[in-house]
């Protein structure tokens, strides 16, 4: 069942991880790799990203979900959008929120791993993570995620904070990360 489903997936996850964020690290960061890692201000994309974005948003939560629902939304003029591209085009995708615009707290939304599990999907969530750190000084950040994925959002340090509800017909829950406490090491403390 579904429970059995989780299971697996947690597991795949575990074994997996490490190895699929050394490689993407190792694809990204060569000189001259195919994959890129953009950031942009929605005011700073160009027409041609903003609408490659669109067709990827739209393929994957309207079509593949099949869940008519208006996807675009004024959330966008406050986001940063960050995605790896290659080649193809775009193949992961966040946009990353100050607090205030979908939630209290910072927030990324939007999360999309075109090639999934590679590792992509990990990678895009964790420089979102780090994007709200460093633009908007994040101590939290809030999610609204699908409950299929909350074990993909857990391996991230998301935990579940509300009860499932429905949103445009399908499942999700608030989930929230928050930055690790500093141990009294990482101060310069020795206990």
């Amino acid at each position: 069942g579904a429970d059995e489903c989780v299971a697996v997936y947690r597991f795949w996850l575990s074994e997996k991880q490490e190895f699929y964020a050394a490689e993407i690290d190792r694809l990204t960061s060569q000189k001259g790799s195919f994959m890129q890692y953009i950031i942009k201000h929605f005011s700073e994309l160009t027409t041609e990203e903003l609408l490659e974005i669109y067709k990827l948003r739209v393929s994957v939560f309207v079509v593949e979900q099949k869940c008519p629902y208006q996807e675009v939304d004024d959330a966008d003029r406050n986001s940063y959008h960050i995605w790896f591209q290659d080649e193809d085009g775009i193949q992961a995708y966040a946009r990353v929120m100050d607090g205030g615009v979908t939630f209290a707290e910072p927030s990324i939304g939007r999360i999309i791993a075109k090639k999934r599990r590679c590792g992509l999907g990990s990678k895009i969530v964790s420089n979102g993570i780090q994007l709200a750190q460093e633009r908007f000084h994040a101590k939290q950040i809030k999610i609204a995620a699908q409950t299929y994925a909350i074990p993909f959002y857990e391996q991230a340090g998301f935990r579940v904070i509300s009860e499932p509800f429905l949103d445009v017909g399908v499942p999700h829950v608030l989930m929230l990360w928050e930055q690790p406490k500093e141990s009294s090491i990482n101060r310069g403390n020795v206990s």
